[in-house]
């Protein structure tokens, strides 16, 4: 199996769903980073969404915007990430660590070494973020190649034949969109109609979690309830990492204490 069958698996026995929090590598510092993904996963992270640092990250909202910048400016580069990610997964064999990234990311590594590169550091599912899904499925070959997982995101207003091919394509998971626009908890989220998420399943997809706008307990508890099997934050992790860049001591505490509350709201 992999970590991500097992991990839902295990999840369903335990009548939880997963909660998945999302930072960007090297925000603030290659080092604080390690330290910042090590604390989110001693507080009970099922899983991990990790972006690639990238200086024109369009899917995203103003405060991974600035993670985004402030990892650039910290000095983090490519081969910075690949050795966090193997720090992260020497530290938690199991966890699946899912990469967030740019095409334009993959394209300047080329297609084959990213993607070697992402599996010799454990890394278990890649997203394109900036790829609609008949583009990114070019993608999907090479990863699968290397037993990564590609994952496609479905929008709440998917028609019936895009739920079909994201349903077919998506492996590990499927991120669905609770709301369209980019991320960020100044719009809230919106628990789609659950026969969305009724229908991704019915076509046999992965299973589902829930993104965008996902900042308090209560969102974890609606995301469950409307049938998905987990929830995704990152923006409202990423602001504790944005308040408190002079007291790393703080950050990790307040970051503890979010994952904890949140992962909490997963009980069904």
């Amino acid at each position: 199996m992999s970590r991500y069958e097992q991990l839902f698996a295990n999840l369903e026995k335990q009548q939880q769903g997963a909660f998945v929090p999302f930072v960007t590598l090297g925000d603030p510092t290659p080092e604080v980073s390690v330290e910042i993904i090590k604390r989110l996963i001693d507080a009970g992270a099922d899983a991990l969404e990790l972006g690639l640092p990238f200086s024109d990250p369009v899917a995203d909202g103003p405060v991974i915007q600035r993670a985004n910048v402030r990892a650039l400016e910290g000095g983090t580069r490519f081969e910075d990430c690949l050795s966090i990610l193997k720090q992260v997964r020497e530290y938690a064999p199991d966890i699946p660590i899912g990469l967030l990234v740019y095409a334009n990311l993959i394209f300047a590594k080329g297609i084959d070494t990213f993607y070697d590169k992402m599996a010799a550091v454990g890394v278990d599912s890649v997203l394109v973020a900036d790829l609609p899904t008949k583009e990114a499925i070019r993608f999907s070959q090479p990863a699968l190649d290397r037993q990564v997982a590609p994952v496609f995101i479905c929008p709440p207003d998917a028609s019936d034949a895009l739920v079909e091919a994201i349903a077919k394509q998506s492996q590990g998971y499927v991120y669905l969109l609770s709301r369209s626009g980019v991320t960020g908890t100044e719009t809230q989220m919106q628990v789609p109609a659950e026969k969305l998420i009724a229908q991704l399943r019915s076509a046999g997809s992965a299973p589902i979690m829930l993104g965008f706008g996902i900042s308090q307990p209560e969102h974890v508890a609606a995301t469950i309830k409307a049938g998905a099997q987990g929830a995704i934050s990152g923006s409202a992790v990423v602001a504790i990492i944005e308040k408190n860049l002079d007291n790393t001591a703080q950050m990790l505490d307040q970051l503890g204490q979010f994952v904890g509350s949140m992962k909490s709201a997963t009980e069904q």
